[in-house]
C-alpha cells in the first residue's frame, strides 16, 4: 500500500498544467516522476507544467526520438519517454541511472514500459481519461518524500 496517494481531476489541458505546475513547484532535486497513461492522457502536457513549475518558459517536447530531453530550470529537468523502446534490455541499454542518481528532476513517460528498472525512492503518476477534456491523475508514492507534493497537487485539482 503507497504511504502517499492523491487524486484530482482536471477539466482541461491549462488546468492539467497547473496540476503540473505545483509539482514543479515543489520539486527537490533527485525527484523521480514516472507517468503512466494512454496514448493522449496529458502526460506531456503535465510534463510541461512540471517545467513550467521550475521556473523554465521553455516548452517540453515529448523526446520520443531522442528519448531524453534535458532543461535548463531551478533544478535541471530531465524528460524521458519510452515509448518506442520494445525491450528491457534496450531500456537498461539507455544508461539512464545516471540520471535518476543526479540532482536533477526526472520525468519518465511510458514507465510502464521498464517495471523495476526505476529508484526505489519515485513517485507514479498515473493519467486516466475520462472524456476528451477530463484527465483523473494520481499521483502515488511508496515514500513519504512525496507527501509535500501530493498535497500541494491535491490543492490544485478542479475545484
Amino acid at each position: 500500500m503507497s504511504k502517499v496517494c492523491v487524486e484530482v481531476t482536471t477539466s482541461s489541458p491549462d488546468e492539467t498544467h497547473a496540476v503540473g505546475r505545483r509539482l514543479g513547484v515543489s520539486a527537490a532535486p533527485g525527484d523521480v516522476y514516472l507517468l503512466v497513461g494512454t496514448l493522449g492522457a496529458g502526460k506531456t502536457t503535465l510534463t510541461q507544467g512540471i517545467l513550467w513549475g521550475l521556473g523554465s518558459d521553455e516548452f517540453a517536447r515529448s523526446p520520443t526520438f531522442v528519448l531524453v530531453n534535458e532543461y535548463n530550470a531551478r533544478i535541471t529537468m530531465y524528460h524521458m519517454d519510452l515509448y518506442r523502446l520494445d525491450s528491457y534490455d534496450e531500456i537498461v541499454d539507455l544508461g539512464l541511472e545516471e540520471y535518476f542518481d543526479g540532482d536533477g528532476v526526472c520525468v519518465v513517460e511510458w514507465a510502464d514500459k521498464a517495471p523495476g528498472h526505476f529508484p526505489e525512492d519515485h513517485a507514479v503518476i498515473s493519467l486516466d481519461v475520462i472524456d476528451s477534456e477530463t484527465r483523473r491523475i494520481t499521483l502515488s508514492s511508496d515514500s513519504l518524500r512525496y507527501a509535500d507534493v501530493a498535497k500541494a497537487t491535491e490543492n490544485e485539482g478542479a475545484k
